[in-house]
């Protein structure tokens, strides 16, 4: 039986909360749609078959045969499940095998792999970043490095943090002169921002950190697979595998499974291991996921062709859109947002391409800034040309019906 309602009520913020209540009854609620089935680059939701324009799946790896017999072969190998953490029954000789081919992919020492990306940022930064350190993070990185961060503050509460505005070298440089030279300090960025679709300044961060003595870790999540000339990422981009003292990526946009991983120094790796709590108290990474991340890198090491593929396709899209009248931002990559401003109108044309056989996400504040609504579209490598056109031309439409264009 429910509780009587009474004052102070911790259920009352669910009540008073009528945003999405509004929306639905507008007709225009965007969230939680179910995709009912896949077919290459599109998808089935709610009966209709849609072009899917706004999936992380870059490489398209996810629907790749190999990688799903790989999958299927893994659970009848090992089972659905480890059923214990990393540090106690949850370590396979998978696990092992993934992250000795991982570090060698990114040229670094060693590696080592979370559940999922989200918790591979909680426990790096939380294990790494403790009682008067010092961390410096770009205003637009992603939520799950945020967090990282909040854990941080939970745990000690005497981390300081310095946020600066999105690539601006100049305001980094200012921090950094702030801070005590002594002073513990890791600067963490996104190689690739996943709403922007533009590339951190990684020369001029590695400059400052080494003129200021700062560590620098690398978010690779929308970077590997996208970016460089084989998908190694913003330090391929850069030809500098230097350019970052730790390297993280997520399992679940190129490589087509889920999970995480981080990359460094093997004293650093080993640190990692016994303090990061995400790790310690989570189950690890099933089989089914683990070998599908291990066919993925396989076939992303020797097919190269399938990420030119995607940056030609990026290019074009960029362009197309930019034709049309789109705002893009700064896009470099596959993630190209058309940058609305007003949430209506961003609902608007989202129903209009959804409707007519577009998917694609409407990001509204938090997840940027206010005033700065967009649609997020980010395109795969397995997209045809038609597919494209397409695309364009009811993006077009929408901008019109939306008021944008």
């Amino acid at each position: 039986m429910e509780a009587t309602t009474t004052l102070g009520d911790i259920f009352q913020k669910c009540r008073d909360f009528t945003d999405a209540a509004t929306v639905r009854n507008q007709g225009l609620y965007p969230y939680f749609r179910p995709i009912e089935g896949f077919a290459g680059a599109r998808v089935i939701s709610e009966g209709r078959e849609l072009i899917m324009a706004g999936s992380n799946n870059y490489l398209g790896l996810s629907l790749d045969p190999r990688v799903r017999e790989a999958a299927v072969n893994a659970v009848m190998d090992y089972g659905a499940s480890c059923s214990g953490s990393r540090f106690m029954n949850g370590t396979l000789k998978l696990h092992e095998e993934l992250e000795e081919r991982l570090a060698r992919f990114v040229d670094k020492p060693a590696a080592l792999c979370f559940t999922t990306g989200y918790q591979t940022n909680l426990g790096v930064i939380s294990a790494l970043v403790g009682n008067g350190d010092h961390i410096i993070t770009d205003k637009l990185n992603h939520a799950s490095i945020m967090d990282g961060i909040f854990m941080s503050l939970g745990m000690t509460r005497g981390v300081n943090v310095h946020r600066f505005k999105h690539n601006n070298m100049e305001q980094l440089e200012q921090i950094l002169q702030s801070l005590p030279a002594d002073a513990p300090k890791l600067l963490v960025t996104d190689g690739v921002f996943s709403m922007e679709g533009d590339i951190v300044k990684l020369p001029q961060v590695r400059a400052l950190a080494e003129r200021f003595g700062v560590r620098v870790y690398l978010d690779e999540a929308h970077a590997i697979g996208v970016v460089g000339a084989t998908g190694r990422g913003t330090v391929e981009h850069y030809n500098n595998s230097a350019a970052a003292d730790l390297v993280m990526c997520t399992f679940s946009k190129s490589f087509g499974s889920i999970g995480g991983f981080v990359a460094g120094n093997e004293d650093v790796i080993d640190f990692i291991k016994h303090f990061a709590r995400p790790l310690i108290f989570s189950a690890s990474m099933p089989p089914s996921n683990l070998a599908a991340a291990m066919k993925s890198l396989e076939i992303i090491e020797t097919e190269p062709e399938r990420v030119t593929r995607l940056q030609q396709i990026a290019e074009r899209m960029r362009r197309g859109f930019t034709d049309l009248g789109f705002n893009i931002g700064t896009s470099e990559t596959a993630v190209v947002p058309l940058i609305i401003g007003d949430n209506q109108k961003t609902f608007r044309f989202w129903k209009y391409l959804y409707e007519n056989g577009v998917y694609v996400n409407p990001v509204i504040s938090p997840a940027v800034p206010p005033n700065r609504a967009l649609i997020r579209t980010s395109f795969m490598a397995i997209h045809e040309d038609s597919d494209l056109d397409r695309v364009l031309e009811l993006s077009a439409e929408a901008g019109t019906v939306a008021g944008i264009l």
